[in-house]
């Protein structure tokens, strides 16, 4: 099972949490990113993501989908938040569920690192002095 979302709404931990819960399981993980107010030495005042939400969507259900059957998960629910968002909002949540945690550990810290390597989700990043696109600023 496979919980997918893309959204300018903010997000909740509950119900990413609700979406993997099964009596089945014995491990929950959850990985919940916010936003930070710095970044390399630099404040930063606040972050927009932008992205192509048709591909985006499609590549975070197959990250889903490739996570359950290499980590043997049960659930897992994948959302990210997009738009401008402040100090402190929640950008990204990812939950999974296992029989054990050893599985659900591993297949939350996989399915963060895909979707920052793969999905099409890009981040502005607003500094004090000034602006970029996170990955074009060496």
């Amino acid at each position: 099972m496979e919980d997918i979302l893309l959204s300018a709404d903010p997000l909740s931990i509950d119900a990413c949490y609700a979406a993997v819960q099964d009596p089945s399981c014995g491990g929950i993980c959850l990985f919940v990113g916010t936003i930070r107010n710095q970044n390399k030495g630099a404040v930063v005042t606040h972050l927009e993501f932008s992205s192509y939400d048709a591909m985006a969507l499609r590549e975070m259900r197959r990250i889903a989908e490739a996570a359950r059957e290499m980590h043997g998960l049960h659930a897992v629910s994948v959302h990210h938040r997009t738009g401008a968002l402040a100090i402190g909002d929640v950008a990204v949540i990812i939950a999974v569920s296992s029989v054990h945690r050893a599985a659900a550990f591993a297949g939350c810290a996989w399915v963060i690192d895909e979707l920052k390597k793969s999905v099409p989700i890009w981040k502005k990043e607003f500094l004090e002095d000034g602006s970029y696109w996170v990955g074009a600023r060496p």
